[in-house]
């Protein structure tokens, strides 16, 4: 019996068959369009060798670390200008115009001999060492409390990071030491003991302006105490170790050099409002506002001048005191409108100036 012959398919059947085997092997094109395994190995191959790697994870094994990034670098230490810029010299005029004018009035009140220089230099020392203390006492208590961390004047030793806390502390202790060594000095020379509490009670008000628990420099007193201890008590202190008494030269003078030692402290004040408000330091100028401010600076600038008026029908010369009015009007103008902290920097130097010129130009007159 004859074998039957194959049946051959026609090309068109052919090719469906090779497609069908090739789809049954995994290597034909899927009917979703997808690619064949081989292919899909090649992509994925293709596809991890392009990709990024992933971010190396940080050695502490801590991302919320690894994303705080590196701390700030410590701030530079203080150098010598850094400390002798803390003992802020241009408020230096507030101690050396007092103890001027009260020591020309000293040498109007001596009935016979002559005057005491020698005395006059230990005033001085006592008058330029509290004050360069309580500028050290300021720049600590202001600090370690975070008063100046956000002030817009000159850096501070304290708060800027540059000083230690406990290294400032004993600077402004150190001065303090030396006012105390001066004063007693003075009062061994002069016999007088009872001086010894006023010195106490000088370096106490210092220390206690921004120090301590309550410094009353943070209730608004801070001008009361300026105008008592920068006006009153180192100008008739001064006449009365040249005299052993206080005559009205030394209490009027003391009244003056007080008002315009009121006025830089004003000025001070005025570009650290917003700042000090913020940090809870209720100075005179935060408790009476900006605008009350300025008037109050003005009056204290001028109504010096108005016993230098007084002064003119005893002493002729006292006139020439007027000049000091070169440096005081501009102050008054810049602080009345000026807007930016820089504007009231100059116009508490112009006031420092100011009492300089007023102190020493008044002790002249009475002296001369």
């Amino acid at each position: 019996m004859a074998r039957p012959k194959p049946q051959r398919l026609n090309p068109a059947d052919e090719l469906a068959k090779r497609e069908a085997a090739r789809a049954k092997n995994g290597s034909a094109p899927k009917a979703d369009g997808s690619a064949p395994k081989a292919a899909n190995g090649s992509a994925k191959k293709a596809q991890n060798h392009s990709a990024p790697k992933a971010a190396p994870r940080s050695r502490s094994g801590n991302p919320a670390k690894a994303a705080r990034g590196n701390p700030k670098p410590p701030p530079r230490p203080a150098t010598a200008a850094d400390w002798i810029a803390g003992a802020r010299l241009r408020t230096l005029p507030l101690a050396i115009a007092p103890v001027a004018l009260g020591t020309g009035a000293g040498v109007v009140a001596i009935a016979d001999g002559p005057w005491h220089p020698a005395r006059a230099v230990l005033a001085l020392v006592v008058a330029l060492a509290l004050q360069i203390g309580v500028n050290y006492a300021n720049d600590y208590s202001d600090g370690v409390r975070g008063t100046d961390d956000h002030r817009v004047g000159p850096a501070r030793l304290t708060a800027s990071g540059a000083a230690k806390p406990r290294h400032v502390l004993a600077v402004a202790l150190s001065f303090f030491a030396l006012a105390a060594l001066a004063g007693l000095t003075l009062t061994i020379v002069t016999g007088q003991w009872w001086l010894l509490a006023v010195g106490a009670a000088a370096i106490v008000a210092a220390w206690f302006y921004t120090g301590g628990r309550h410094p009353y420099g943070y209730y608004g007193l801070g001008e009361l105490f300026v105008f008592v201890f920068f006006g009153l008590v180192a100008t008739a202190g001064s006449a009365f170790v040249q005299a052993l008494t206080v005559n009205l030269e030394a209490w009027l003078g003391g009244v003056g050099v007080g008002l315009i030692a009121c006025a830089v402290l004003m000025a001070n004040n005025l570009r650290d409002v917003v700042q000090d408000k913020a940090a809870g330091k209720r100075t005179l100028a935060v408790l009476v506002g900006p605008l009350a401010g300025r008037i109050l600076f003005t009056i204290f600038m001028l109504a010096p001048f108005g016993i230098v008026v007084f002064w003119a029908f005893l002493y002729p010369t006292a006139t020439l005191v007027f000049f000091a009015l070169l440096a005081a009007l501009p102050a008054c103008v810049i602080v009345l409108w000026g807007k930016t902290p820089r504007e009231l920097l100059t116009a508490l130097q112009l006031a420092s100036l100011t009492a300089l010129l007023y102190g020493v130009g008044l002790g002249l007159v009475f002296a001369l």
